[in-house]
């Protein structure tokens, strides 16, 4: 799925109107309009669901069931929003059902051993590198799914907060909130990498 959608367009004006343009053409059934809809705004939501997921595979599903379901619903839209708001929403939504629904996975030790890839780095910035990626995981999968989400969408995506209020269905003072919680308890626990 990444590799069709690779290129987007820049957001502003025109993009806007070119979205409610498709957009009004995919709800009276234009498959090819909602095609170009889907590949226009692929890229930003790969991107979201991957960090909020934290894998690619299960992003891209996300992203795919949130594409199938704006189809389905595309009769709906009534242009409150911009048409890319609305699929941040459904794909926001689909990745904290995926993130509620998960189950504890098993512990590393019951992981299998991987075998040492080849490295172009010394060992020892390898294995640091290694262990800061493994610990920011780690931490942010303590998060839980609504600052984790919340998280990603300001520190990461660089959206605003009344955006992302729109976007996860609660108050910007809620949202300030959770990415407060967020922002300590990443420190908390990310503090030796200081």
């Amino acid at each position: 799925m990444a590799g069709e959608y690779a290129r987007a367009r820049p957001p502003g004006p025109q993009a806007e109107a070119d979205d409610d343009l498709l957009t009004i053409r995919a709800a009276e059934g234009d498959e090819d309009a909602f095609a170009t809809l889907v590949r226009l705004h692929a890229p930003a939501l790969v991107r979201l669901a991957t960090r909020l997921l934290g894998e690619q595979n299960e992003a891209e599903d996300a992203v795919q069931e949130a594409f199938i379901n704006a189809w389905r619903r595309l009769p709906e839209f009534r242009g409150q929003s911009t048409f890319g708001t609305w699929l941040y929403r459904i794909v926001t939504n689909r990745c904290l059902n995926v993130l509620r629904s998960r189950r504890p996975q098993a512990p590393l030790e019951a992981a299998a051993e991987v075998a040492a890839p080849e490295h172009t780095v010394a060992p020892e910035r390898f294995a640091m590198g290694r262990a800061a990626v493994h610990d920011v995981q780690e931490a942010l999968a303590d998060l839980s799914a609504e600052q984790r989400t919340c998280w990603v969408l300001r520190e990461l995506d660089g959206q605003s907060y009344e955006f992302i209020a729109h976007t996860v269905g609660i108050s910007q003072q809620a949202v300030r909130a959770r990415v407060f919680r967020a922002r300590r308890q990443l420190t908390n626990q990310l503090g030796a990498w200081r």
